[in-house]
């Protein structure tokens, strides 16, 4: 059975009759796990005066559920209650378009929220298409700054009619706009049936890597109406296994605006559609997930949650990824400009991306979690900002447990990305001894990997492989256990087992890969 890393969710604004809270139960009960919230009559007014004590109660309550959000901005009739939509980014007048976008990121950020979804608009009769995309990209670059000042990523949404309408467009608009790591595409699914030369498959895997936000929704050609699924002619089947196939790990929520008079019903039977047409698209592996076995590679290529970059800029970047979670996204792009917020991020990273093991098979997490991931990449931003090793060593001396497990983690990804000053190798040899004095199976076994495997003298070393003998850990978390085994370390196995039977007791399965004796045997 596929467990998939990005999550299905539902959007309020296929609630507008039911109290916000309502409408969070009715998901929950159906089973969904994130919600797209549409900021604005009627559920979270983003200009009452209260705005910020309702944003932190929401926060509180989509914690207390485990939902994951992203912010939506499409709200019909709050910036003029006259005229739909207006203003938009592409008309000459938008002043209220950029407060309203800009408090949709203060919104974001005390939500923990994947990212901003924002679309550009339709062109006003006075505005012809350069001047309007002049218009766009101006906003949008300030708008920009602001946004990754908070960790916020704002997620450009195709749609039909408007200036960018295909993902084609998005890609050109940020390209414009210098491909920064916090813009990213939101696709709606009915979208690429109704306007999409490409189809639903193409439109998501142009989007790639830089997908941000799902809307599920279906549509007929030419059509830009929302549907419940199977009404229409997408092929949710397809769309699932292309998202599994592209390592999506966001949010895919459910857009049914002019149905809130049904919205019981068709949580319920879009959540049912879903999960047959995710059956149905069959077992692929989880997205990120190590698909060649063994141990994590936390070089920064692989992993849902931070540990693959995908870099604009040039490699070692560490910033946009392939699978890589959405707030660790912005996350990263946020230390990235100021290494002095990496305390909060640190802190959060398990509440925001969770703390399930990275390969399903390794109950124990040993082989590192979606948290270890995630700080593994704030720990690379800080080296690619070329910030004060101090920093490293005041995440894991004020840390918990997981948060010394991140350091250790991001050590491993800077030593295996062939980033590692001398200033960080001292830090990263002090760091790495007291984390091998611990009794913490999983802290033992993060220090054992990439940084150990290249900084760790002989003595070290074996000593930190014979204790991850001793407490159970599998021997698979090593990195280059075949290069580092040597005579010494066989003997000591070899003496380990002996005192183990003559005690009457097993002897580990995993012994054979430094005994040279029981692999002869």
């Amino acid at each position: 059975m596929t467990t998939d890393a990005f999550v299905l969710g539902y959007g309020t604004n296929g609630f507008a009759d039911h109290r916000l809270s309502d409408a969070l139960d009715v998901m929950a009960e159906a089973g969904y796990g994130a919600v797209a919230l549409t900021i604005g009559h009627p559920h979270l007014d983003p200009f009452a005066d209260d705005w910020r004590a309702a944003t932190e109660a929401l926060a509180a309550d989509l914690e207390r559920r485990g939902f994951r959000s992203v912010v939506e901005t499409g709200t019909r009739y709050l910036l003029d209650p006259r005229v739909k939509h207006r203003p938009t980014l592409v008309d000459r007048e938008a002043d209220r378009r950029v407060a309203f976008l800009r408090r949709a990121a203060e919104i974001a950020e005390i939500l923990g929220s994947d990212c901003v979804s924002l679309w550009s608009g339709v062109l006003p009769g006075d505005v012809d298409a350069a001047e309007g995309w002049d218009l766009m990209v101006g906003r949008l670059a300030d708008l920009v700054g602001s946004a990754a000042e908070r960790g916020v990523v704002l997620s450009v949404e195709p749609e039909p009619g408007m200036l960018v309408e295909t993902v084609a467009d998005a890609l050109r608009l940020r390209a414009d706009l210098g491909n920064p790591p916090e813009v990213g595409i939101t696709v709606d699914l009915g979208h690429c049936v109704a306007v999409a030369p490409e189809g639903v498959v193409g439109a998501l895997r142009a989007a790639g890597d830089l997908l941000r936000n799902v809307q599920v929704d279906d549509m007929l050609p030419g059509v830009h109406e929302h549907l419940e699924l199977g009404d229409g002619e997408l092929d949710l089947t397809a769309a699932i296994a292309t998202l599994r196939e592209i390592g999506y790990a966001g949010v895919a929520a459910v857009e049914l605006p002019r149905h809130s008079h049904d919205a019981p019903r068709l949580a319920r039977t879009s959540a049912d559609a879903w999960r047959a047409a995710a059956a149905e698209a069959g077992g692929a592996p989880a997205a990120g997930a190590d698909r060649a076995g063994g141990a994590t590679d936390w070089s920064g290529s692989s992993g849902p949650s931070g540990a693959g970059m995908r870099s604009d800029s040039g490699a070692g970047d560490p910033r946009s990824a392939a699978g890589q979670h959405p707030w660790t996204t912005g996350a990263v792009a946020a230390v990235t400009a100021d290494p002095a917020r990496v305390t909060r991020f640190f802190a959060e990273a398990g509440r925001k991306v969770g703390r399930a093991p990275l390969d399903e098979a390794d109950t124990g997490g040993f082989a590192g979690t979606a948290d270890d991931a995630a700080r593994a990449a704030l720990v690379r931003a800080l080296r690619a900002a070329g910030a004060d090793v101090g920093h490293l060593r005041a995440l894991y001396e004020h840390g918990d447990d997981a948060e010394r497990r991140g350091v250790i983690r991001g050590l491993g990804a800077v030593t295996a990305a062939g980033e590692l000053p001398e200033d960080w190798r001292a830090t990263g040899l002090d760091l790495t001894a007291d984390a091998l004095r611990t009794n913490d199976p999983r802290l033992v076994a993060a220090a054992m990997g990439p940084f150990a495997a290249a900084c760790l003298d002989d003595h070290a070393w074996r000593h930190g492989v014979l204790k991850l003998v001793f407490m159970g850990v599998p021997l698979a978390v090593v990195t280059d256990l075949d290069r580092r085994r040597d005579a010494e370390l066989a003997a000591m196995a070899s003496r380990f087992a002996e005192e183990r039977r003559a005690a009457g007791r097993t002897v580990p399965d995993d012994l054979h890969l430094i005994d040279e004796t029981r692999q002869e045997a």
